[in-house]
């Protein structure tokens, strides 16, 4: 039996989010983003991100192009990760500073970094989906394909 798993490149991961290689090495290393269809399991293997670690990528993006240092970055995520899980789409990160919170659609605010006031970016996640999704529709190379044999 075998199964068919999808996914993207390190570099085709590039190309979509923006970020440069080194940084998504980085981040894969340091496990700020892993990517979840295979990761490398040393010299010449390949590490295959998902759909969702694209949104991730880009998200990290956004918050250090809005002034963020990794470190904020990287609990800025985990919360979301926490609060949020899959639901990406219903919410909006607004920065303030070094400040981030979470703001659900239906008005509920969440405090990432337990501080911040004032609010000079809001990222709409949704807006983030759609620009992976225009990447994706312009991206010469396909999805990487694997097929595993499960035994």
């Amino acid at each position: 039996m075998s199964g068919l798993i999808t996914g993207f490149s390190g570099p085709a991961v590039c190309r979509i989010t923006g970020v440069t290689y080194r940084q998504l090495d980085y981040w894969a290393r340091t496990q700020l983003v892993t990517p979840s269809v295979t990761a490398a399991q040393g010299s010449g293997t390949k590490r295959v991100y998902s759909y969702s670690d694209l949104i991730e990528v880009k998200v990290i993006k956004s918050l250090l192009d809005a002034g963020l240092a990794l470190p904020r970055a990287r609990q800025a995520v985990n919360c979301l990760r926490d609060q949020v899980g899959g639901e990406l789409k219903s919410v909006s990160l607004v920065l303030s500073g070094s400040n981030t919170v979470l703001a659900y659609s239906d008005g509920e605010i969440i405090d990432l970094l337990k501080g911040g006031h004032g609010v000079f970016n809001v990222i709409s996640l949704e807006s983030v989906t759609a620009d992976i999704d225009t990447s994706l529709a312009n991206e010469p190379e396909a999805p990487f394909d694997r097929r595993l044999q499960y035994a």
